[in-house]
């Protein structure tokens, strides 16, 4: 089965749970795993960050491990540093794909200034990748391939597909509607997870939904219709459950304890690797 896009009506997939998440300055937690994210692994955690300004505001390096993160920006720009050493600017429409594996540290901060809008995604590592060497990639917006209104963020849609390889079998997109327009979705064939989260704009799907919204529909492999109200813009991720359970640190997500004790370990190895090369502080006594 492919997505595609189409003016015909199709029966609604159905929305089994929705939220507005939890706001702390300026980003929004849509799901994490004490909530959602259970439901809707291998994504975990959702976060919509939103802000005229971040007034020079940082996220010091701090580290992760089992997860990849995927940084988007709709609007604006932001900051990154890494483990590496590397740091740059990430620009509106641009993306950062972060594979902690067995263990890395990043962070980040204000951009340009200005507005800056955008999501980021944690998706639970399967067993095989969970404790792998970490990986950083950062494509600019015309390396994002395109099909349609879709921008093909992870997986494949239509004739366009992502340089880079998903963890596991999923599809992680950014749909930009006009007014009016109407897009469908098929979900490639085991990808029965489904959700959608608004950033901008007013769609309907089963239920109309508006910017700050994230639905999780019914597992299903059934089509899901969109039609946009005002202009708007959407990320939407379908997958193949992850059937694992999730063993949860401060900053990590694995299968199993085992898994996060020894990438917890790692995480300890490379903080003292920064420390020492003057790239972080010391943990206060």
């Amino acid at each position: 089965m492919t997505a595609s896009a189409t003016t015909a009506q199709t029966p609604g997939r159905r929305i089994a749970h929705r939220t507005r998440g939890s706001r702390h300055g300026p980003i929004t937690r849509l799901m994490s795993p004490s909530d959602l994210g259970r439901v809707v692994k291998p994504f975990v955690f959702l976060d919509l960050f939103e802000a005229e300004s971040f007034g020079g505001a940082r996220t010091g390096l701090h580290p992760h491990s089992g997860i990849a993160t995927v940084t988007f920006l709709m609007q604006g720009s932001v900051s990154y540093e890494d483990t590496d050493g590397r740091t740059g600017l990430l620009p509106q429409g641009g993306m950062e794909w972060m594979k902690a594996g067995g263990g890395a540290w990043h962070g980040g901060g204000a951009g340009d200034g200005g507005r800056a809008r955008g999501f980021q995604l944690w998706i639970a590592l399967p067993p095989d990748s969970e404790l792998a060497p970490a990986e950083s990639i950062y494509l600019a917006p015309a390396s994002i391939p395109r099909d349609g209104p879709a921008r093909v963020l992870l997986g494949s849609y239509g004739a366009a597909a992502s340089a880079i390889r998903p963890p596991s079998p999923l599809n992680y997109l950014f749909v930009r509607l006009a007014a009016g327009e109407r897009w469908r979705y098929s979900p490639p064939e085991g990808q029965t997870v489904c959700w959608v989260a608004i950033g901008l704009g007013d769609v309907v799907t089963s239920e109309p939904l508006r910017a700050g919204d994230l639905a999780v529909f019914e597992s299903s492999e059934a089509a899901i219709e969109f039609q946009a109200r005002g202009d708007s813009e959407f990320v939407l991720g379908s997958a193949a459950p992850h059937r694992y359970e999730l063993a949860l640190g401060t900053y990590s997500v694995h299968t199993n304890p085992d898994a996060l004790h020894a990438a917890e370990s790692r995480i300890a190895q490379i903080q003292a690797r920064l420390i020492a090369r003057g790239l972080l502080r010391p943990d206060p006594e």
